[in-house]
């Protein structure tokens, strides 16, 4: 073949291979488009947010470490770690001066990111918390027991993420019972009556000069805390009825309100300090003085008992529901679900961070982890951690029918108006009849103030 003929072939074939690329190469770049390269050098696993999140919290006992804040800045140190240029700025809270930090701080616009909230509706109404809906999945939302996730729900809307529960239970100290013949109730149920009977004979004078110095209970009143509204509710009395009217000026709360008084006033079995101690000075009885059979606390206080034990200064224990009224069945109230709210933020990026670190807190391996606290998950599919312990179970069984304080906008004025008022039906300044009267009174031109 001629070298001409050889140019000639080879001049088509390049011709017929630009056509097929004409014809073919669009389709082929447009199916096959490569992709961007990011040249930033950006790790991907870095997150989407960096920067500081401010953080308050109460304390709780850890019973791992024996410190009231050990539990939580442990989660802090593994979000941390897990996400870096995240930081978390925590700010210790104490019970008493907390509440009061966190109202002011909402008033003045200077929340930090993460609210403990626990189940008080005086911040959800405020319009200072983020609602969490859109960042919670049907899935997630149904996990959480009913009753911890319907206190942080308001107008439909969800403010907070619930990460713990617990209730109040009553506490006995065996020793005296004991050493009395008292019998404590078979598997922890009482009447009102049978334990009246119990607390007559724990009551008495441990000396020659017949002063009484043992009490078969003590408690204190104080707004915000309810260890005894077991035995006011216990007859069936409601503070607010289907409609959320106030209601707690019926016969029930009278019996009711009647009960609490007599413990003092007629049948002498509670200290004689019950109405003006306060908190401390009636836990400091139990566990330090050891001078009173049976105290109403929350399940945190387990921990303090089992701990005292293991260091010899403490005493054989077991727990009781309260007593049982008309209702035919054990009562307790409790503002204790522990939650977080996120207040408002600007910064999308920076509110999926936050999120991020609430659903942190409730991830399944720290539920089981809140035995430490000596309280209850909120989660319903990580069940019973307490298993192997027959005190905890039997109130854990209970926990799905405990009453959460009332979702009124303004139950925290209202509790404070009731307690004050059955405060001095306590210390006898009242009678039943006058406190309810009284009460209602209060609350009505509360309500009135608020409406107009």
């Amino acid at each position: 073949m001629k070298k001409k003929e050889y140019k000639k072939i080879f001049k088509t074939f390049l011709c017929l291979l630009l056509v097929v690329f004409i014809v073919v190469g669009p389709y082929y770049l447009m199916s096959y488009r490569p992709h961007d390269v990011d040249y930033s050098n950006k790790d991907k696993n870095e997150p989407e947010w960096e920067g500081i999140i401010t953080f308050w919290d109460y304390p709780r006992l850890d019973k791992k470490t024996g410190t009231q804040f050990g539990w939580i800045r442990e989660k802090i140190k593994a979000f941390e770690k897990e996400n870096p240029g995240v930081y978390i700025d925590f700010k210790a809270l104490n019970w008493k001066k907390g509440p009061i930090e966190i109202n002011t701080a909402a008033k003045m616009g200077h929340l930090p990111d993460v609210v403990p909230i626990g189940s008080d509706y005086s911040i959800i109404i405020k319009d200072v918390l983020d609602p969490l809906d859109e960042y919670l999945t049907v899935d997630e939302i149904e996990d959480f027991r009913q009753n911890a996730l319907q206190s942080v729900t308001y107008s439909n809307k969800i403010y907070g993420l619930p990460w713990m529960m617990t209730t109040y239970t009553m506490v006995l100290n065996l020793d005296l019972f004991n050493e009395n013949g008292v019998q404590p109730p078979e598997n922890g149920f009482w009447t009102y009556d049978e334990f009246i009977e119990k607390m007559k004979v724990l009551t008495y004078a441990s000396k020659d000069n017949g002063e009484i110095d043992h009490y078969g209970i003590n408690s204190f009143i104080e707004p915000s805390y309810y260890n005894m509204w077991g035995i006011l509710l216990s007859d069936g009395a409601k503070v607010f009825n289907e409609k959320a009217q106030y209601s707690f000026n019926d016969d029930k709360a009278l019996s009711g309100v009647q009960k609490l008084i007599d413990l003092k006033q007629k049948h002498n079995v509670i200290h004689p300090e019950f109405g003006v101690n306060n908190s401390n000075k009636a836990w400091t009885s139990f566990y330090e003085n050891k001078n009173i059979a049976v105290y109403p606390v929350g399940t945190w206080a387990l921990n303090v008992l089992d701990r005292l034990q293991s260091e010899g200064k403490g005493f054989n224990y077991d727990i009781a529901k309260f007593p049982t009224g008309n209702l035919n069945r054990s009562v307790t109230l409790s503002n204790m679900v522990g939650s977080y709210g996120m207040s408002k933020q600007e910064n999308k990026q920076k509110s999926d961070m936050v999120v991020k670190f609430l659903k942190f807190l409730v991830k399944d391996e720290y539920q089981q982890d809140l035995e430490r606290l000596g309280v209850f998950p909120v989660k319903k599919s990580i069940g019973n951690i307490y298993s192997d312990d027959l005190k905890m179970t039997m109130i854990y069984d209970e926990l799905e029918d405990a009453n959460i304080v009332f979702d009124h906008p303004y139950w925290k004025e209202i509790d404070e108006i009731i307690q004050i008022e059955i405060q001095q039906g306590v210390i006898g300044n009242k009678s039943a009849k006058e406190v309810l009267k009284d009460a209602e009174e209060k609350v009505k031109v509360l309500l009135n103030n608020v409406v107009n």
